[in-house]
């Protein structure tokens, strides 16, 4: 097993080098044709300037003799090749022994397998439209290399190794630098990971990193981590709330039964009667978690018709208005009663989260206080915004609010309820495709927006 950091580094230098040599190869190969190109096109233009001297010498003299530019001979022997002047017949006017350069120490051959091989051209010789001799020009090999040019090749290849030494270990140092920007803050998600799954939800992932994607992961991970720990929290919470909610009914009964056992209460059909509202009480918050369980389950049924908003909450309104009466709330309803605001759901369930809203909204709110109830309308959306300004919910506590049995802070502790209405105003709403959302300051109240599909644009 490698790290992900060696791993990379690995594959990046692998990479790198494959990648320099393969280019060092292929431009060592273009300047050695591209030379070898140049020395051919030299040679080229040397054999037609020989052709073009011995023109111009027989020319001059008018015929050939042994003297007829024999001074080409020792250009011809400092650069390793040979010259042979043949007249118009082919006979042989004067010539130079291809063994003379053959042993010459700075010889040198481009192409190896014509080493030791001795090759001549004839080159015709004019004068007018008339061929009047031919000049052989002979050498053992293809094109000949001087010294310059062997210093040259020799200084090129040179400079090609370094290059490519020095690209390396270049390329070595970025690809260090790369790997280690990719694995550092991959090993602290990674790291981060197993901390989480260890049951460490307080563990965070202070590295950054300018890549997008890697970025967004870190960030991600640490959303999971900070999600995961409010889950445990609420987990804890839940586990001591419902043990409060059990324990109390259970202590009031024991407490009173226990009294009676020993005779220090009179059983009288009043004691009795606070007795079984403490059971009812205890089947209440029982049923409830097994609504509660029954939505999460998806095992309600429902009963799906066309159906209009405004209709149900009005009928939710009007059952509220003596409790409002009673705690002098003014209930604002706004609602324009030549639309229809249709949709498609469950009449009965649709009234229970209405219910439960409005309760919430007469529950923590004020004496004195208000309630407006507001039913808009888009091309695809309808929404019902249900505002209050009552006692309000702490900016901490907004993310948790519809979690099971979660009651926020101890003012609202106070009073009853046991955290599970929200909970399933947000299952019924999650059936009905429909989605709610919450806005709350402390002391300034809260509002909650609750958005259903326009089923008259489908």
């Amino acid at each position: 097993m490698y790290s992900i950091r060696k791993k990379l580094s690995i594959i990046l230098v692998a990479s790198s080098i494959i990648a320099i040599l393969l280019t060092s190869l292929f431009v060592n190969l273009s300047i050695n044709n591209t030379f070898n190109k140049y020395l051919a096109d030299n040679q080229t233009k040397r054999d037609i300037r020989i052709v073009e001297y011995f023109q111009e010498v027989y020319k001059r003299d008018g015929k050939w003799s042994k003297n007829s530019g024999s001074e080409m001979m020792h250009e011809a022997y400092m650069s390793n090749y040979c010259l042979t002047l043949l007249d118009n017949s082919k006979k042989q006017v004067w010539g130079m022994n291809p063994n003379d350069i053959n042993e010459k120490a700075h010889l040198t051959k481009l192409n190896s397998e014509n080493s030791g091989v001795y090759s001549s051209k004839y080159h015709e010789i004019k004068s007018g439209k008339n061929i009047v001799g031919y000049v052989v020009i002979g050498q053992y090999s293809s094109v000949l290399l001087s010294n310059d040019d062997i210093n040259f090749k020799t200084s090129v290849n040179e400079s090609i190794a370094i290059s490519v030494i020095v690209t390396l270990l270049i390329t070595i140092l970025i690809s260090l630098y790369i790997s280690k920007q990719f694995s550092i803050p991959i090993k602290a998600v990674s790291d981060m990971s197993v901390d989480l799954s260890k049951g460490n939800f307080n563990s965070r992932s202070n590295s950054t990193s300018n890549i997008t994607e890697i970025e967004s992961l870190l960030t991600s991970i640490n959303t999971l981590g900070e999600k995961l720990e409010q889950q445990d929290v609420i987990r804890k919470r839940l586990v001591s709330d419902i043990s409060h909610e059990i324990r109390t009914p259970l202590n009031i009964l024991q407490n009173n039964l226990e009294a009676m056992i020993d005779g220090l209460f009179p059983i009288t059909i009043e004691r009795l009667i606070s007795l079984n509202d403490e059971v009812i009480r205890f089947g209440k918050l029982l049923n409830n978690l097994n609504t509660l369980k029954k939505f999460e389950s998806e095992q309600i049924p429902l009963i799906c018709e066309y159906i209009d908003v405004k209709e149900v909450i009005y009928s939710v309104c009007e059952d509220f208005s003596s409790l409002l009466k009673g705690k002098n709330i003014m209930l604002n309803y706004s609602v324009n009663n030549k639309v229809n605001y249709i949709i498609l759901g469950d009449k009965d369930k649709l009234k229970q989260v209405f219910i439960n809203l409005i309760s919430n909204a007469v529950k923590f709110n004020r004496n004195d206080g208000y309630i407006d109830v507001t039913i808009s309308k888009s091309n695809s959306k309808i929404m019902v915004n249900i505002k209050e300004n009552g006692i309000g919910i702490k900016k901490e506590d907004l993310p948790f609010i519809f979690e099971r049995l979660y009651r926020g802070d101890k003012s609202r502790h106070e009073i009853e309820g046991n955290g599970i209405g929200l909970t399933v105003v947000k299952n019924i709403l999650l059936i009905h495709s429909a989605s709610i959302e919450v806005k709350s300051e402390i002391g300034e109240g809260s509002e909650f927006i609750v958005k259903f599909k326009n089923v008259e644009n489908t």
